[in-house]
């Protein structure tokens, strides 16, 4: 029930129904709900996971079973110099092995020798194997072992896509609320402004008050018209760039109506929508950052890399082991007697490519875990950092809000003298500007307690769980 009345909201918002229709208020549970479902860039995070799931089929693939069949004839002036077929069937395995069936026919006038075989064709069945270089690690197997690898990364590194659009997201919604908060607070007290000036423009009428008196309160009027303006247009700018966070299904982008409103009780509500009212472990969210672990799969990937260019310093040594026959299907025919076998032996002699490339290796490894060092340490102090101005914009609220309340008595006070004719209305309206900047103080103070929690936020939901 409560998702079906979610989506008539933002349906119903995208018609146009009027404010009596619908709840005007859009809580910040309810954006971030839309942002995680509907926007371009969430789901566009999520092809990471994908792309990393291909590339681990591909490489997969270079243990896929092969077949490979070479026919080669030539035929002049009616002679048929020769006919030569060969088919294999290979299987590649994991430990540098490769399990080979072969079955070969030729004939021809000018055949080599070598390629001499029965009339009815010879069989193969044997297997190939490297010694040294390739035996425990090889190309095709670090690279499966990295797909797999990347496909966890990928998963991290979509994570972070997506808490960060989040993050801005949030963000943007906490402008939109200090601008609304900003404009309701110059609309109040030009209600304020209007009310004074036609109060003493009554009482010159009357003869209680002097026309100065009139033309200050018309100026301060004025004042107020203006910055009620400029506080107007900044809060479209905010509710226009919420809107970029906003869309419907089939990447339509959303455009708000002007009953829609931001919830003022954010702050009550900011901890359960945020899950930030407390941290057990700060250790623990910096070792399950996803940053952290992205980089640490990065590692695992490079001495993946420095295995591999450490077993390059071997000497290549591939044999090969072929059972031969004339006769398919009898397994009594494969012996010692008839086989094809083969050595190949290589190595450079001062192995500079490879021992250059190991310590290329050796390098980017020391080099990724003073990046993971220097990140940790950033993390813990990030969180350290948000913690402490947490509590000090919580102490600035109290403070300003005190300040508010005395100010609010000032203007009271100055207004009751005025009216006894003890006052001036240019002390009123000194106390009055002092009262509208310390309420505006307030309300970026707040902003920035809320921009706290959503940095808070951010770093609480990157722990990667596995």
């Amino acid at each position: 029930m409560k998702k079906f009345l979610s989506y008539f909201l933002i349906f119903s918002v995208y018609l146009g129904f009027s404010q009596t229709e619908i709840d005007s208020t859009l809580t910040l549970s309810e954006y971030i709900g839309y942002v995680k479902k509907f926007h371009p860039i969430v789901k566009q995070a999520q092809l990471k996971t994908t792309e990393g799931e291909i590339k681990l089929m591909k490489a997969r693939g270079a243990f896929d079973p092969k077949i490979e069949v070479d026919y080669d004839k030539k035929k002049f002036k009616n002679t048929n110099y020769f006919d030569k077929l060969n088919t294999t069937f290979k299987i590649p395995t994991w430990y540098g092995l490769e399990f080979k069936g072969n079955y070969e026919k030729n004939s021809g006038a000018f055949l080599n020798p070598e390629f001499t075989v029965p009339d009815e064709g010879l069989y193969s069945a044997g297997v190939s194997a490297s010694l040294a270089r390739g035996l425990l690690t090889n190309e095709r197997m670090a690279t499966l072992k990295k797909a797999k690898i990347y496909r966890s990364q990928a998963r991290a590194d979509q994570q972070i896509l997506v808490n960060e659009i989040l993050y801005k997201a949030i963000l943007t919604y906490f402008d939109w609320l200090k601008e609304y908060q900003k404009r309701n607070t110059y609309r109040n007290f030009l209600k304020n402004a209007s009310d004074r000036f036609s109060n003493v423009k009554r009482s010159f009428e009357e003869g209680d008050k002097p026309a100065v008196d009139t033309l200050e309160a018309s100026i301060n009027l004025k004042n107020r018209i203006l910055d009620l303006e400029k506080a107007k247009l900044k809060y479209v700018k905010s509710k226009l760039k919420l809107a970029n966070y906003l869309w419907l299904e089939d990447n339509l982008p959303l455009e708000l109506e002007e009953q829609i409103i931001p919830d003022t009780n954010t702050l009550a509500s900011i901890d359960n929508t945020l899950d930030t009212s407390t941290l057990n472990n700060n250790q623990a969210i910096v070792n399950n950052h996803a940053k952290i672990r992205s980089l640490e799969y990065k590692k695992e990937n490079l001495i993946i890399d420095k295995r591999l260019r450490l077993n390059n310093l071997l000497p290549k040594v591939d044999v090969e082991y072929n059972f031969l026959t004339s006769k398919f299907g009898d397994l009594s025919n494969l012996d010692t007697d008839n086989y094809k076998a083969g050595l190949n032996v290589s190595i450079p002699l001062f192995l500079r490519k490879e021992r250059s490339d190991l310590k290329l290796a050796r390098l980017k490894l020391q080099d990724i875990d003073f990046v993971i060092s220097s990140n940790k340490a950033n993390l813990s102090n990030k969180i350290d950092a948000v913690q402490n101005e947490i509590s000090s914009y919580l102490e600035q609220n109290r403070i300003l809000n005190d300040l508010v309340d005395d100010y609010q008595v000032l203007v009271k006070a100055e207004e009751k003298m005025f009216l006894l004719g003890e006052g001036s209305l240019f002390r009123i309206n000194y106390r009055e500007v002092k009262l509208i900047e310390t309420q505006l103080k307030a309300i970026d103070n707040f902003n920035k307690y809320f921009g706290a929690k959503a940095s808070l936020y951010q770093l609480i939901n990157n722990q990667l769980v596995n």
